[in-house]
């Protein structure tokens, strides 16, 4: 995947599974993934907020925030 994708489009693209309902607007959380190892550069004030008003916990990443910046290992509370 090319630098700068969201970690949300490179799952599909990949062909695994994630969950996601409002198609990458930042308005469901349930794209919530656990980064296990690889570059994570910190949340966003708006990703802090979106996990806020969706219960996300804070241990949690949403995919459609996070930009690939090189190889992640992920996994989310519903695999």
């Amino acid at each position: 995947m090319p630098v700068g994708t969201s970690l949300l489009e490179a799952v599909r693209k990949a062909g695994l599974p994630i969950a996601s309902a409002c198609g990458a607007s930042a308005l469901c959380g349930r794209c919530g993934v656990r980064v296990l190892t690889g570059m994570d550069t910190g949340e966003s004030t708006a990703e802090t907020d979106a996990k806020r008003r969706n219960r996300v916990a804070d241990e949690l990443r949403l995919a459609c925030f996070v930009e690939v910046e090189g190889d992640l290992e992920i996994t989310a509370p519903y695999w």
